[in-house]
């Protein structure tokens, strides 16, 4: 049994605990809180709550640690401290400083000798293997990334960090005119703002902060600033009723010819009813594949290209033979 600790216990965790449940070879040990233990109530039976101070009392009981913060503040600290002491996965999804994140993660990852996974949801994460494996087959032509409409977390997360906000949802939204022309083939050449636009619902403590909320928000670097970005201020029930469910996906496509007037498009898809959910099950999938690495001696960090697909299957290599194949 792979034995696995979660770090945070917020909506990605309770992905996280939901997939363990599905897969057979994996136990999960504790859940680690900033909270006190004794507020929060987990998913699964005789396992207990521990405060995060207690984290490294289980040094020799834990496999691999999935760490479930934010991007925006809590994944920069906590997973390049916590790889000192355990095989980590997390989902830090601030593409602009994914490299930033993966070195601070190696250096502390390669000198105690454990695997410290990062950047591993959907995208990226899947997305991200997709773009690889597409520009690979079709090295001439365009790649776009659509994501939505859905509620994404890590830029909810940021709304909530500013002082001032109470609760918020932040759905992205795909510019439907953008995507059927690269669905048709044509290859626009798309700027970011075309591309999406982002749909905010906020709830704040003090109406007299809506404009400082508001211009915080859209200028908000790696986040809001490069888009159309829409803030709806309204009330807590307001937000508990018509906003409650996590859903997401978008859209990878590639196209591209292979000589002169032979044009193909590829596409990979999600349509997710939660969001959390799903990249659990990614983080859950790769926890595996991190535990099969550091018994194989491996150490460093790694992110979805350094894996092979045998490494996080739960099938052994002669099933996915020919079960897959």
């Amino acid at each position: 049994m792979i034995r696995i600790g979660i770090y945070g216990y917020g909506n990605l965790a309770r992905g996280v605990e939901a997939a363990i449940k599905k897969n057979d070879d994996m136990e999960l040990v504790g859940v680690f809180t900033r909270r006190d233990p004794k507020t929060v109530k987990i998913n699964t039976a005789n396992v207990n709550v521990y405060s995060n101070d207690d984290i490294l009392k289980f040094k020799d009981k834990i496999d691999v640690l999935i760490i479930c913060g934010g991007s925006r503040t809590d994944l920069p600290k906590q997973t390049p401290e916590l790889v000192k002491y355990f095989n980590v996965v997390d989902s830090f999804d601030t593409h602009a400083h994914v490299n930033e994140h993966y070195n601070n993660v190696e250096k502390n990852a390669f000198e105690t000798k454990h695997i410290g996974v990062i950047s591993c949801g959907w995208d990226p994460g899947m997305f991200s293997l997709n773009r690889c494996i597409m520009e690979s087959i079709l090295p001439d032509g365009n790649t776009y990334t659509f994501w939505g409409k859905g509620v994404s977390q890590g830029h909810s997360d940021a709304i909530r960090r500013i002082d001032g906000v109470l609760d918020a949802r932040q759905y992205t939204v795909p510019v439907e005119a953008a995507l059927e022309a690269v669905r048709s083939g044509k290859n626009p050449n798309l700027t970011t703002r075309e591309k999406h636009t982002r749909l905010c619902y906020v709830v704040a403590k003090d109406p007299k902060d809506y404009a400082r909320i508001e211009n915080e928000i859209k200028t908000m670097p790696d986040y809001f600033a490069d888009y159309d970005t829409t803030v709806n201020f309204i009330s807590q029930e307001e937000l508990d009723k018509n906003h409650k469910g996590i859903p997401h996906g978008g859209f990878v496509i590639r196209s591209g010819k292979t000589s002169d007037g032979i044009k193909h498009v590829v596409e990979y898809s999600l349509k997710l009813d939660s969001n959390p959910e799903f990249t659990g099950s990614i983080l859950v999938a790769y926890a595996r594949g991190a535990y099969r690495l550091a018994k194989r001696g491996e150490c460093g960090c790694r992110t979805v290209f350094d894996f092979a697909p045998r490494d996080i299957s739960r099938l052994s290599y002669e099933e996915l033979l020919h079960n897959s194949l």
